[in-house]
């Protein structure tokens, strides 16, 4: 996800681009109940005043005073993404200091320190794991590299994050997440960032639904055209590249978590992609069905390459009729509903996102004759544990913090021993890049390359 695909959702979600614009150079003017001016001279209502707040904070959030115990992170590479899932996150959490990092040269490592505010520029990844002052490591390296890099930051005793995917195909995965150190007693903590699964909104979606009533599941992710260049890394072949492996691994991992299962079989994968050079074998574009056990079905949609404004990214799930109590209704008759339930924008919630529930219902007699039919609409947005209430209710996290910013928060929880409510255990990890496999075997275009590091 590059930085300027997140300018260009903040300009989206708010539907007026010269209002961020203005905020970048002006501080809010006034704030009272129910509306909210800026300097730029508009006035917005309650939910467009509560957007700003939230996004506003997310990227000038508190900063807390760092405990004498906080984690001290190296960061692997100059990569932008590390501003969204690291630095800006970090600088809320009290128990996290990003402390060094190291580039391909050191011109940039120097550049990207002073940008960012680290205090220490080391001359090689290496150098940032010899150093026994740095607890963790972050990898937001290509994802060709995430393998042996990862491994030798546990090997060094470290604790790793490493962004999504978690290595380039399941070969790299079950050797990586069965390292003999990761279950030693106190042994390093690994986690794949797979950031949108710490979301309360996605937590709370899930809870709606029992996985064994979901028959139909659809889910759909897209950046813009000019959100990408083909000179990236993620159309390398080499750097294990491709749009399946770096963004419609999302929309996999949506279909998992919704049926709660593994795809039996990838029936079909519809690709659009590169021949020439380096990117030969990188799709940018993909169209994928799985089934799922008791021949219940996932679609997943992906691109790198969607029109100027695409619409936000999404899952719907859809159920299977049930008969639903009513003492109303005489014995010969019975109420049926169908339910359908949507999460608009899955990814950065934070900025905006609705879930939709759907639920048609029909009065039908013994015969099956429908006598009665209706559709009823419903809607949530979860910003933050308290909205989802129930058993999220208490867990920590503010209406500001992003989906990197929650899932450092159990990142740090686990690594200091503590109770953690959301994580991608290494099963999961290894079970998403075999779904991933199973799309690039089905595509055509083969598995993406395994490192020789051992």
């Amino acid at each position: 996800m590059t930085i300027s695909y997140i300018k260009h959702l903040l300009a989206r979600v708010t539907r007026l681009g010269y209002f961020l614009h203005t905020l970048s150079i002006a501080k809010l003017s006034a704030l009272s109940r129910g509306r909210i001016t800026a300097y730029c001279g508009y006035t917005f209502d309650n939910e467009m005043a509560a957007l700003v707040s939230r996004i506003w904070s997310a990227f000038d959030p508190p900063r807390p005073a760092k405990s004498d115990q906080a984690l001290k992170f190296g960061v692997l590479g100059a990569a932008s993404i590390t501003s969204l899932s690291l630095i800006g996150p970090a600088k809320s959490h009290p128990e996290v200091i990003v402390h060094a990092v190291a580039a391909r040269s050191r011109q940039k490592a120097e550049a990207f320190a002073k940008a960012n505010g680290i205090p220490e520029v080391k001359n090689s990844y290496q150098d940032i794991l010899d150093d026994p002052s740095i607890d963790c490591i972050f990898i937001p390296l290509p994802n060709s590299l995430h393998y042996e890099w990862a491994v030798r930051a546990i090997r060094a005793g470290k604790h790793v994050l490493v962004e999504k995917p978690s290595v380039s195909n399941s070969t790299e995965a079950e050797m990586l997440f069965n390292l003999p150190e990761l279950s030693q007693p106190n042994g390093p903590v690994l986690l794949e960032g797979f950031h949108m699964r710490f979301y309360p909104a996605w937590a709370f979606f899930r809870s709606l639904i029992n996985p064994a009533d979901v028959i139909h599941v659809s889910s759909t992710v897209k950046i813009p055209w000019w959100g990408t260049r083909k000179a990236d890394n993620q159309y390398n072949y080499n750097l294990a590249g491709g749009n399946m492996i770096s963004l419609g691994t999302y929309t996999f991992a949506a279909l998992r978590l919704i049926f709660d299962a593994e795809p039996e079989e990838c029936l079909s994968c519809e690709v659009k992609s590169y021949t020439d050079g380096v990117h030969d074998k990188c799709d940018y574009e993909s169209t994928t069905t799985f089934r799922f056990p008791n021949g219940r079905t996932g679609e997943a949609f992906s691109t790198l390459n969607a029109e100027t404004l695409p619409k936000p990214s999404g899952v719907t799930a859809t159920l299977q009729e049930v008969v639903v109590p009513d003492p109303s209704l005489p014995d010969s008759q019975q109420r049926v509903r169908a339910r359908q339930l949507t999460l608009h924008e899955m990814l950065h919630g934070l900025f905006w996102h609705r879930i939709d529930i759907k639920d048609s219902f029909e009065i039908r007699s013994q015969d099956g004759k429908v006598l009665k039919k209706w559709v009823e609409h419903r809607s949530h947005k979860i910003y933050d544990w308290k909205a989802a209430g129930g058993e999220f209710a208490d867990l920590p996290g503010e209406v500001y913090w992003t989906s990197f910013r929650h899932q450092l928060e159990q990142f740090v929880n686990r690594v200091k021993g503590r109770e953690t409510q959301h994580w991608v255990s290494a099963e999961d990890s290894i079970a998403q890049m075999k779904m991933i496999d199973m799309a690039y075997e089905k595509s055509g275009l083969g598995l993406r390359p395994t490192s020789s590091y051992r």
